[in-house]
């Protein structure tokens, strides 16, 4: 079984989460393989490019495979969370999901000029929570090396917003 297939064999499908008509794609049951996990890192880490000097996790199940690969690529990991989460210094950005609105954070001075930055993520659906992301770091200076997910909804398009900041998106798993 190859790793795509191996990634789609552990999602658990939850439908109408977070609201009626969504099907969730769940992770969780990836996370009691340490194989897979293992696996996983290893495939996200070789599509870095030799410029990234930063990884971006986006709260919170990037933050799960974010930064075991920074780690393995002697990489900064930088925390963008929901507003209040975080106890320093922050910028924000509010921004519109498929299922309501939101706002994020990072720290001020996480990153800056000369950084060149990934954006991780779970999962990328329309892509509004990366964009923000990007938009982001854009603001502190750094530029968008490239995104990357494990698991890609084909049918929102959200890849075609992603591409005004990168062309370089990464996904293991499409649906």
């Amino acid at each position: 079984m190859n790793l795509k297939e191996e990634i789609k064999g552990h999602i658990r499908d939850v439908k109408d989460f977070p609201r009626k008509g969504i099907i969730f794609k769940d992770i969780t049951p990836v996370l009691k393989n340490p194989l897979l996990c293992s696996n996983i890192v290893k495939e996200l880490s070789g599509h870095l490019t030799t410029k990234a000097t930063h990884l971006v996790g986006i709260e919170s199940r990037g933050f799960l495979f974010g930064l075991p690969v920074t780690i393995k690529n002697n990489l900064s990991f930088v925390l963008i969370r929901k507003k209040g989460k975080l106890p320093y210094k922050t910028i924000s950005i509010d921004y519109n999901l498929e299922y309501g609105k939101s706002t994020i954070e990072m720290n001020i001075e996480d990153i800056g000029p000369g950084d060149s930055v990934v954006i991780h993520d779970d999962l990328l659906a329309t892509g509004g929570t990366a964009i923000a992301a990007a938009r982001l770091v854009i603001q502190q200076g750094a530029v968008i090396d490239g995104f990357s997910f494990i698991v890609e909804l084909d049918f929102l398009n959200g890849r075609e917003r992603l591409h005004k900041f990168s062309k370089n998106i990464n996904s293991i798993v499409n649906y």
